[in-house]
């Protein structure tokens, strides 16, 4: 990638993946991209667990009602794991080590998609995380926060529209607010 404004313009969220694997390098990459992401005092509270076995990235496709179905056409899954007992923010620390996967796998030319996990529910009105808990055999200590789909590109996505920017929704020194 020539620069990172370029990067995110481009990245955008795949949801249809070709059939074609990941290569260790790549996979390297995106879990050494993950290994860097910055964390609150250190703390490095997440885990990570690769997912590219066929009938589990089935399984996990089904984790809850709507929006994971995308996992099972994808050769691999990242699911985000953290530590509370290690962090009380781990729920952000997670969150960067999960970006740092989506802009990784753009950057490799991948496709990839966040699929939130933490407080979301299966169609059963059971969380999500207890069924990617069980299917993973995830310790008690651990959360779940999100599963990365990851691919090749199965799709054509536009860049992001810069004319959709909100710039009203930047302030200034205050959050003043025009008089109507």
């Amino acid at each position: 990638m020539e620069n990172f404004g370029e990067l995110i313009k481009i990245r955008r969220s795949m949801r249809k993946f070709t059939d074609e694997e990941l290569t260790q390098d790549e996979v390297v990459a995106l879990l050494r991209a993950a290994l860097m992401a910055p964390s609150s005092k250190g703390s490095r509270c997440w885990e990570f667990v690769v997912v590219d076995d066929k009938a589990l990235l089935q399984q996990l496709a089904h984790c809850k009602e709507r929006g994971a179905e995308l996992i099972e056409g994808a050769p691999l899954a990242v699911v985000v794991l953290a530590d509370p007992l290690q962090s009380d923010v781990w729920v952000e620390d997670a969150s960067v080590a999960t970006t740092m996967l989506l802009l990784q796998a753009e950057d490799l030319g991948l496709g990839a998609c966040w699929v939130q996990i933490r407080n979301r529910c299966m169609a059963d009105g059971k969380p999500a995380e207890e069924m990617v808990r069980a299917l993973l055999h995830i310790p008690d200590h651990l959360r779940v926060l999100s599963v990365v789909a990851v691919g090749h590109k199965g799709m054509e996505r536009k860049p992001f529209n810069e004319d959709r920017l909100q710039w009203e929704k930047v302030h200034i020194n205050t959050f003043d607010t025009p008089e109507k």
